[in-house]
């Protein structure tokens, strides 16, 4: 018999594009699914939306509802609280999944018995798609590195990770930490991890509504989210069996995380840049991680030439990508 996969969805005012991930869920073609719905105190028609679709769906559904508004990271434990499958995966409320996503991903997970198994995804605009290649990691080690240098994503819907791993090292997301959660979990999940692999498929599909949710904003409650998981992070991989593996590659982390400030025109996100994470800033001239344009943003950053940044932004990234990628 095929495993059973638990699907968790956190879905949080998200009536705009909802239908995006119940149309793919109708259209999967694995079928021993357990899909969990957790609905964090919606304000909108979400809730209703849902309640439809459970009356038209053969697909096993649960729904379970937060009183109040308790972030996605209590969503996602409250999700993972509830689940029964062998395999866990984690679906936005907005995204998508290629019909035969979970078939390809849990006949890999079963050839060698794999505890986690990533893929590639697509980037969606509304009028045309990228697709985007994941990192290949063969060994837990390898990914961990991989994310620490950025050049993996730690997303989780990119994964599919044996629900035995959460129980059995005690994984949860941290409550009310809701950015940088899935980095903190994934980091772990690879350490505790003993086989781990990657298929060459794009098969999730990732949308963004338009050209400026290509750039992340942080604001000060954001930036003092990603701190606290980094630090637990942090204190986590220094206590693993990988302590001697980190090296400089979490200040090259911090670095990437901080970059978006960056990706901006306004001089107080330069100014949050300078003074976050300060410890970091030294290695911005690695060649061995960051490329010429990476180097440029933080140089720029680091010496207080902000028209160098703003020029950047006003002609790549709102004109050149205003016009590709919409």
């Amino acid at each position: 018999m095929e495993p059973l996969i638990t699907i968790i969805i956190p879905v949080y005012n998200a009536e705009e594009n909802l239908s995006n991930s119940l149309d793919s869920l109708n259209k999967l073609n694995y079928k021993n699914l357990q899909i969990i719905f957790v609905n964090d105190a919606s304000t909108d028609n979400s809730l209703r939306i849902l309640e439809i679709f459970a009356t038209s769906t053969r697909l096993v559904c649960q729904f379970l509802s937060h009183d109040k508004n308790l972030g996605v990271a209590a969503a996602r434990n409250t999700g993972l609280n509830n689940a029964d499958g062998d395999y866990i995966y984690f679906l936005d409320a907005d995204d998508s999944l290629h019909p035969d996503a979970l078939n390809i991903m849990v006949g890999k997970a079963m050839e060698k018995d794999y505890d986690i198994v990533g893929c590639n995804w697509s980037l969606s605009f509304q009028k045309n798609s990228r697709k985007m290649n994941q990192y290949n990691f063969q060994e837990p080690w390898h990914a961990v590195e991989a994310i620490l240098e950025g050049k993996m994503r730690w997303n989780l819907w990119l994964f599919l990770i044996k629900r035995s791993l959460f129980e059995k090292n005690n994984i949860q997301f941290i409550p009310n930490l809701d950015m940088g959660e899935d980095l903190v979990v994934m980091c772990k999940l690879f350490t505790f991890a003993e086989k781990v692999t990657y298929v060459n498929k794009h098969l999730y599909y990732y949308f963004q509504l338009n050209n400026q949710s290509l750039t992340k904003v942080y604001n000060d409650n954001h930036i003092k989210q990603v701190t606290e998981n980094i630090a637990e992070l942090e204190f986590f991989l220094y206590s693993s069996k990988f302590s001697a593996l980190i090296q400089n590659r979490i200040n090259i982390l911090k670095l990437i995380l901080k970059l978006p400030l960056l990706i901006s025109d306004k001089k107080e996100n330069y100014n949050k840049w300078l003074s976050w994470f300060q410890e970091s800033n030294k290695f911005i001239f690695d060649k061995s991680h960051f490329n010429l344009r990476t180097r440029f943003l933080h140089w720029s950053a680091y010496n207080k030439q902000y028209w160098l940044i703003k020029f950047y932004y006003n002609f790549l990234v709102r004109f050149v990508y205003g016009v590709i990628y919409r």
